[in-house]
């Protein structure tokens, strides 16, 4: 790789996270190109030379922050096509991942009545890649008779998810402290999820 690339590069990963801390602090609609230019320390021209629009650069910062998770269940040999175990890798990768971006998901949810069509559109794509993997490998265990043929995965996948997120957001603001951990909610959320959809109780 050529020192210009390298440079390039340097720069992009630069202005995605300027653009993450600048969107978590001030909103999408708050947040300026100026702003996360000035945070990630280059000028706006150099920012409009790697993202032609903020929207196009939330993109980048929501594809950043699945992108870990979404490499991590890229491959086939990540599922034991075990439910309990590939149910609750899932579930850490998620977890993860929502505990070391709260506050950029805290803001999006605050914001999401206020967000403009375009970047409601640029999140969901961006969350539609890792949604995808998850509902893929329900349909895959319906085929093989481990998921129960009547259980629609893409609600079933937005309600496990759902939970993952309700325990991080608690979690975090310190409710139900004390009660349980974080290891024994992923647990319970695993096991009620599979009980609820696999056909042999396990």
């Amino acid at each position: 790789m050529n020192k210009a690339i390298r440079s390039s590069l340097l720069t992009r990963k630069r202005l995605i996270e300027a653009a993450s801390q600048v969107f978590a602090i001030l909103g999408v609609q708050g947040a300026t190109t100026r702003e996360i230019a000035r945070v990630a320390g280059v000028n706006e021209v150099t920012l409009f030379r790697h993202f032609t629009s903020k929207e196009q650069l939330l993109g980048a910062v929501i594809e950043n922050v699945f992108a870990l998770q979404i490499e991590a269940l890229a491959h086939p040999q990540a599922w034991t096509q075990d439910l309990k175990i590939d149910l609750k890798q899932y579930a850490q990768l998620y977890n993860t991942m929502l505990e070391a971006h709260e506050d950029l998901i805290r803001t999006f949810i605050g914001e999401a009545k206020r967000h403009p069509e375009a970047a409601r559109q640029v999140i969901e794509e961006a969350a539609k890649p890792l949604r995808e993997k998850l509902v893929a490998y329900l349909q895959s265990g319906q085929r093989r008779g481990m998921v129960k043929a009547d259980v629609d995965p893409f609600p079933a996948v937005d309600m496990f998810t759902g939970m993952l997120l309700a325990g991080m957001l608690c979690r975090t603001a310190k409710f139900n402290q004390g009660n349980y951990n974080c290891e024994e909610y992923i647990e319970t959320c695993v096991d009620i999820f599979v009980r609820g959809i696999s056909i042999t109780t396990l």
